[in-house]
């Protein structure tokens, strides 16, 4: 038979996206999105539904969990073993679901995030929690549907008033859309879920008073603001920043350690602790000194400082910017409405069609059990009559052939009625039964009513709707050890800057900078006349070399009046001649080098270039974030950065010297302090620039070391004869000042 007979021309790309949309509905709608009614999946419905069909109640024994998922596979959900176990094993983790709908015995993993025991291995049964969620299967509440070979039947959804979507949370990606759904407590749900049923009004701002944020198996400390939590509600996305719970404990004589006794939701302890001990094995916390783990069935992890002094706080906020101490667990309400339709919905969305599909249960269970009243009414109603006429009953039954016909004719009976009147016991025939039907007729008779009046009246159905609920909280309760609340929330401060020596361990350090732009750093703070401490390649020199720490910022500045930023701790190591300092930083050309300098953030800089104009920049303007640096001096076309001095506190005036051998002094306040620009004019000149210029305190005079090997420095303590207003062109300097016109 020729193949192609029943082949259809297509265009690839129709039947491609033809057949991929099929794969994604599948995939949205049976697979990854879970249902608003019920909180659950395929596979973990059929788990439960195989679950109970095994009877494996919480008071029933254990069953193997090869059993649960052989009947699961092979009756409902034909899929992998592996990947139906690991479903049962998650719902079996009270570290993953905030209420276990699945009791298991033997190894179903920890939060260190060892794998489970081979199902063969394991044993399991439902919780109460399971229970409370399929309560009402028997009862007419929901719809059946052929499993997948049509041999049994299925529920559609559970009916249990249980709130597992909010209670115990979902994760999922489908295809082009995800779902996340943190867990939450089962009190406060039932709370906001009975303010709803009396407010169907009610704003999101008012559940909130109930729903207070995620309540998380592991539980941890929520930080986030009630407003960033309200809007998460109110538009169904966002998410919540969880940290973990810890307190300081003394050890005597000033000694403390800090201890984690509970870690954020899907956090693996683990992982966690590796990540911890690699940054003390790095260097990357110096004020971390060691980690251990010291949990048993509770967790305990110690954290110990470097020295005494350490703050404890700083410390955990430390940890909680580098580790997963602080960690955020994701909120996307996208689940499956009652039309199967996946939407992205706010709490209070979720909520009233929760509670919507919980009134629809009420009627069809009402519904159901009025259907059973009257069927069994029916049959009292015909057992009465053969009471009254039981001998006559008795001589049709012995003397006709086909007495229904006739019991039908003569009593008025439906033919139910005659059946069973026909199929009763010879016991009951006796005086006492009489008196126990009329007694189950007036019992059934009142609850007819009492049925009929709820399904007739909405108020009467909020009502029950309420008593129902609070007798789920009751159970669920926050003075239960299962209800009670585990995450708290409470609002963390605003975060502070983690200072340097937090995170590069401070040790002292000798910078060296030759003239052809190698630089290095030297451990320890060297003798800066050392033969060892200044050598260099042949044909190179020393530029510049001075003493500080590692975890000081160094600025660099080029003659075009641009500022770089260097790590001292990224600095290479003393051994060698270091390494080129256009290797580090993107500095053009063979851009001159005109200073280099350790970068004190709550200090000033006098900047001033050639042609004379200057200005006062302040150090944290300067700093530059990339390797591209930033432009802070704008020389004027022929002219180039020539002074970058630190200016001292307590410094007032300014002394500028041109090339001419001219020194003027002005006050300090007269310079502008700016963040980028040319400045305004230090001194006047007819010919050359400037030459140096310098901040200081005018009533302690200016210093200046001599020349020669000697290393003596000369004081002038009176300034006022060059003191002057800024522009002028200034005098001769004092006697002794150095030929090459500079003051250090």
């Amino acid at each position: 038979m020729d193949p192609t007979t029943h082949a259809t021309d297509t265009p690839f790309d129709t039947a491609l996206s033809e057949r991929y949309l099929v794969y994604a509905l599948s995939t949205i709608t049976a697979r990854s999105l879970p249902d608003l009614r019920d909180g659950l999946k395929p596979v973990h419905r059929r788990l439960l539904w195989a679950m109970r069909l095994l009877r494996l109640d919480p008071a029933a024994g254990y069953k193997k969990c090869a059993r649960v998922v052989g009947d699961t596979i092979g009756k409902y959900h034909p899929h992998g073993d592996q990947s139906v176990y690991d479903a049962m094993v998650r719902l079996a983790q009270d570290f993953a679901l905030r209420y276990p709908l699945v009791d298991g015995q033997g190894n179903f993993g920890n939060i260190d995030g060892d794998n489970p025991a081979a199902y063969r291995y394991t044993e399991a049964r439902l919780t109460q929690a399971a229970i409370d969620l399929m309560a009402g299967l028997d009862e007419g509440t929901v719809d059946y549907r052929p499993t997948y070979n049509g041999e049994e039947e299925e529920p559609e959804i559970f009916p249990g008033l249980f709130p597992n979507l909010l209670a115990n949370g979902a994760s999922g990606i489908a295809v082009g859309m995800a779902t996340s759904i943190p867990p939450h407590n089962v009190a406060e749900i039932v709370d906001a879920a009975i303010m709803l049923v009396d407010q169907p009004d009610a704003e999101d701002a008012a559940l909130l008073q109930h729903v207070r944020g995620p309540d998380l198996p592991t539980g941890g400390i929520i930080v986030d603001s009630p407003a960033a939590i309200a809007e998460a509600y109110a538009t169904g996305r966002g998410s919540f920043r969880v940290r973990a719970r810890w307190h300081k404990e003394d050890e005597g004589r000033g000694q403390w350690q800090a201890v984690v006794t509970e870690i954020p939701y899907g956090v693996t302890k683990g992982k966690l602790i590796e990540a911890i001990a690699a940054l003390v094995n790095e260097k990357k916390l110096p004020i971390l000194a060691d980690v251990r783990d010291e949990s048993d069935a509770e967790i305990r992890i110690v954290l110990e400082p470097r020295s005494r002094t350490v703050e404890p706080e700083l410390l955990m906020e430390s940890l909680f910017r580098l580790t997963d101490l602080e960690s955020r667990v994701g909120l996307n309400l996208n689940v499956l409405d009652a039309d199967r339709t996946p939407r992205v919905m706010s709490l209070k969305a979720v909520l009233t069609a929760w509670l919507r599909h919980q009134f629809e249960v009420l009627l069809r269970r009402s519904q159901h059990r009025l259907a059973k009243i009257d069927d069994r009414l029916e049959l009292l109603a015909g057992y009465m009559i053969a009471f009254l006429n039981l001998d006559r009953v008795i001589q049709i039954i012995r003397t006709e052939d086909e007495p229904k016909p006739v019991m039908i004719d003569e009593f008025g009976l439906t033919d139910r009625q005659a059946e069973a009147i026909l199929n009763m016991r010879l016991r009951s025939l006796r005086r006492l039964e009489e008196m126990e039907i009329r007694k189950e007729q007036d019992a059934l008779t009142r609850e007819r009513e009492t049925l009929a009046a709820l399904i007739d009246s909405p108020a009467r159905q909020r009502t029950r709707m309420k008593k129902d609920l609070a007798a789920l909280g009751a159970r669920y309760g926050r003075d239960t050890a299962l209800g009670r609340r585990r995450t708290d929330v409470e609002e963390a401060a605003p975060a502070r800057d983690i200072p340097l020596e937090a995170m590069i361990e401070r040790e002292p350090i000798t910078v060296i900078l030759s003239q052809r732009g190698w630089i290095r750093a030297m451990s320890g703070h060297r003798d800066l006349a050392a033969a060892d401490t200044l050598k260099f390649k042949e044909g190179d020199g020393p530029l510049f070399a001075f003493h500080a720490q590692t975890t000081d910022k160094l600025l660099l500045f080029g003659a075009n009046g641009r500022a770089w930023t260097l790590a001292s701790d990224k600095l290479p190591g003393g051994r060698g001649f270091g390494e080129p300092v256009r290797l580090l930083l993107d500095i053009e050309g063979e851009q001159e080098i005109v200073a280099l300098l350790p970068a004190r953030t709550d200090g000033r800089l006098l900047l001033a270039s050639s042609d004379g104009r200057g200005f006062v920049g302040r150090v944290a303007d300067v700093i530059a974030e990339t390797r591209k640096g930033k432009q802070v001096v704008n020389p004027r076309p022929g002219a180039r950065l020539r002074v970058v001095r630190p200016i001292a506190a307590g410094a007032d005036y300014v002394a500028a010297i041109g090339d001419n051998r001219k020194l003027v002094v002005f006050p300090l306040a007269e310079l502008p302090e700016l963040g980028r620009g040319q400045g305004v004019q230090l001194q006047r000149y007819r010919d050359g620039g400037l030459s140096d210029a310098i901040a200081f305190t005018f009533a302690e005079g200016l210093s200046w070391t001599m020349g020669g090997e000697s290393g003596r420095t000369r004081s002038e303590p009176d300034m006022s004869p060059w003191r002057t207003a800024r522009g002028a062109a200034g005098r001769m300097p004092p006697n002794g000042f150095p030929r090459h016109n500079r003051f250090v």
